[in-house]
């Protein structure tokens, strides 16, 4: 198991800086990682960084809320991948759903993956923030929407990934859509526990402590 193909290396936290953003890219080098997962501002000087390296860049996208309009969010995609972004990392709008509004949640999920094209979607449920049947339509909407992934958890909210929410989005979803655990994963028996149950990325702060057990 190649653990670090796995990983989305992460830096979200409202203070990073610019130099913390190039360790975390030279760090992604090193340790042959998937994808970093930085904020919209620093696309851009993760793509200059990482340009002749074979990583990926994800971009969160109405983040960590979900709470902003349809209309932000497409603008904040789009910019996201005119600056490098490969992957688009999402939060669906959590009121909307819990308000029964379901064709408003599914349509501003397609909206952005139309803007995407053939880049990866990966749609943050918040699943601590959900009753186990929100989860599962949330996750049911991510797929009707054309969604690439349904990914736990911002990593911002109450609670990060579990293991029984992973089986319940697993349960979800076709074998079209993969999984993104994160939130909350900092050591390498809880990645492969997560791995083993079929998840295809993890999200983390912690990758090098991670493959270096």
């Amino acid at each position: 198991m190649e653990l670090n193909k796995y990983i989305d290396h992460t830096l979200l936290k409202s203070n990073a800086s610019a130099a913390a953003i190039k360790n975390l890219c030279k760090e992604a080098i090193e340790y042959d990682f998937y994808a970093v997962c930085v904020n919209g501002c620093y696309v851009k000087l993760a793509k200059s960084l990482l340009k002749n390296s074979k990583v990926k860049i994800a971009c969160v996208v109405g983040f960590p809320l979900g709470a902003m309009s349809t209309e932000s969010k497409i603008a904040e995609s789009e910019n996201a991948i005119n600056d490098g972004a490969d992957e688009i990392d999402m939060v669906i709008n959590l009121g909307k759903l819990k308000a029964k509004e379901y064709t408003y949640v599914e349509d501003e999920i397609r909206k952005i993956k139309e803007v995407l094209g053939d880049k990866i979607l990966k749609v943050i449920i918040e699943a601590s923030e959900l009753k186990n049947e929100e989860k599962i339509i949330a996750c049911e909407l991510a797929e009707k929407a054309g969604a690439d992934f349904v990914k736990t958890s911002t990593g911002f909210a109450s609670g990060g990934a579990k293991i029984e929410d992973v089986k319940l989005m697993k349960s979800s979803i076709s074998d079209k859509v993969k999984i993104k655990a994160s939130g909350g994963i900092r050591d390498q028996e809880t990645a492969k526990n997560y791995i083993e149950l079929g998840v295809s990325r993890i999200g983390t702060s912690s990758g090098i402590s991670i493959v270096k057990n």
